[in-house]
């Protein structure tokens, strides 16, 4: 048994993703993964864990997340990342249902197109400090 308490990470991928589904609204297809049929489901926003680890062992974990933004043109891809970063920027030190976020933080935006359907895409990089609430 560890002298330390046990203490499960919330999943931070569910936590972002019900975060930005109240922020976006019903005109976004929101997930995990991408949509079997994505072109008749633009604009798509999904959420991946890209990285993370222990900051202060069974208290905060530090997370990075990539998220795919895709739409029917460029610049209202570019336009959907940029207020997905927003939102999450201004959920810093704020509670969600079963976390806490700081230093919420975008680490890059990247112009990566889908090569596969030429689907226009960004892929936004954020970093954040989670804990349980």
């Amino acid at each position: 048994m560890s002298p330390l308490p046990v203490v499960v990470q919330p999943d931070a991928e569910a936590v972002v993703i019900d975060l930005l589904a109240s922020a976006l609204g019903d005109g976004v297809t929101l997930g995990s993964e991408w949509p079997e049929h994505l072109a008749e489901e633009l604009p798509v926003v999904a959420v991946s864990l890209g990285g993370g680890g222990s900051r202060l062992k069974g208290v905060t974990k530090q997370v990075t997340l990539d998220i795919d933004v895709l739409a029917a043109t460029k610049g209202e891809a570019r336009d959907l990342a940029a207020l997905i970063s927003a939102h999450l920027i201004a959920s810093q030190g704020t509670a969600q249902p079963g976390a806490r976020l700081y230093e919420v933080e975008e680490t890059s935006l990247i112009w990566l197109p889908d090569e596969v359907t030429g689907t226009p895409r960004y892929v936004l990089v954020m970093s954040m400090i989670i804990r349980p609430s």
